[in-house]
């Protein structure tokens, strides 16, 4: 199946703060992916600010959104000449199913220093696809996959049977954008779907036999420079912590060139799958 169109498929409409979307089946995982969520609501932010630099996303996810339209309503709270403040609520059916903050701010003079060094892997090219270290007796993966292209780093993962390993998940990404990336909330998207989205994977690998689930409850990014002359790039996920039915996780962006692009930090809560039929 060829992968979805990324830009297209976090795309939004209107004007004066309000604004409508189409969640895409294509990006289910749990129902929609967070994440995707996440980068929706920020191209509606896109719409409103005067600065055209995200820097900064704040989440709360409080239910579980379902495949169809929702609705995004943007609030200004602060503008200035610096930076910019903005309240949002996604709601779908009469419910709020997303709230958070949005900053924008100018990209200035001030200090300068490069401390995130990107882990030492090589590049995709010279990787394997999941598809080629996946068998019959793999799990079929979420739709949700079908639309990111992924170079694997750690080919241990795929052995069976699985073992635990540390927490942590690296891996390199690439998103379909037709229209290109351009557009920096739509070039900025990409890092929150995979900040937030791996999450769970990092906690998972260290217990790959549990059969719960633990989606976001809050999600906060932090988005340090511009990523659109990569096409590729680099996850790293760790989860420092999982108790009492919490799990922490934290995670890094890097681009193609081994720049730091963006970093999060999350916490998840673990319950039971959802039953089927």
């Amino acid at each position: 199946m060829p992968m979805a169109d990324f830009e297209v498929d976090t795309r939004v409409e209107g004007a004066s703060g309000a604004y409508s979307a189409t969640l895409a089946p294509a990006w289910n995982i749990w129902g929609p992916n967070g994440g995707y969520l996440c980068a929706i609501a920020l191209r509606a932010v896109g719409c409103e600010c005067a600065i055209r630099r995200p820097v900064a996303v704040y989440v709360h996810y409080l239910r579980v959104a379902k495949f169809g339209p929702v609705n995004i309503q943007v609030t200004p709270l602060a503008q200035g000449k610096r930076a910019e403040s903005f309240r949002l609520e996604m709601a779908q059916e009469g419910s709020v199913v997303l709230a958070g903050m949005v900053r924008t701010a100018v990209a200035g003079e001030g200090l300068v220093h490069d401390f995130g060094d990107r882990p030492e892997v090589p590049p995709p090219e010279a990787l394997p696809r999941p598809a080629d270290l996946m068998t019959a007796e793999h799990r079929k993966r979420p739709a949700f996959w079908d639309n990111l292209e992924s170079r694997v780093v750690q080919r241990e993962r795929y052995a069976l049977p699985l073992t635990a390993a540390a927490p942590r998940w690296i891996e390199w990404f690439r998103f379909e954008t037709r229209a290109g990336l351009g557009d920096p909330f739509v070039d900025a998207g990409r890092s929150l779907v995979l900040l937030d989205t791996l999450s769970w994977p990092a906690a998972w690998i260290a217990h790959p036999d549990t059969p719960l689930i633990a989606p976001s409850l809050d999600f906060g990014a932090w988005l340090h420079r511009p990523a659109a002359e990569s096409e590729w790039l680099l996850v790293d996920s760790v989860s420092p912590v999982a108790e009492r039915g919490a799990i922490a996780a934290h995670a890094r962006v890097w681009d193609r060139a081994g720049r730091l692009v963006a970093s999060s930090g999350t916490q998840l809560l673990c319950m039971p799958p959802p039953k089927r039929g």
